[in-house]
């Protein structure tokens, strides 16, 4: 499984991207899909996670109302929208997939600065 993310940038305070993960490879054979964030000196840290069908999501306490999770599993994609972004949301933002083998895959990641 391969995992690209794009999307990233530089926004302002209280604007909105839009992350992509496009799988490809065994996507069969993907289960729960996330998002992931690395601030700078910080560890990494899950933001949403979503289930194979999409049913089910789970969200960081520091995004919930802000953040959208999906995933559109024809087109082997996942999608964060990002709303009111605040300057603590910068970061390293990794696309994740776990597969029915339990083996977990990460993107390459993509970088989001919310500037003040």
């Amino acid at each position: 499984v391969q995992l690209v993310e794009s999307g990233g940038g530089l926004v302002q305070a209280g604007g909105s991207l839009r992350l992509t993960c496009a799988a490809s490879g065994n996507t069969f054979s993907i289960m729960e899909m996330g998002w992931y964030r690395r601030a700078p000196g910080k560890q990494r840290d899950m933001v949403a996670t979503i289930s194979g069908g999409g049913g089910s999501t789970n969200y960081a306490d520091s995004v919930k109302g802000r953040f959208t999770i999906s995933r559109d599993n024809v087109k082997n994609t996942m999608f964060l929208q990002m709303d009111s972004l605040e300057a603590e949301d910068t970061a390293v933002y990794y696309c994740s997939a776990r597969t029915f083998y339990s083996e977990v895959y990460w993107g390459q990641g993509t970088q989001v600065t919310v500037s003040s």
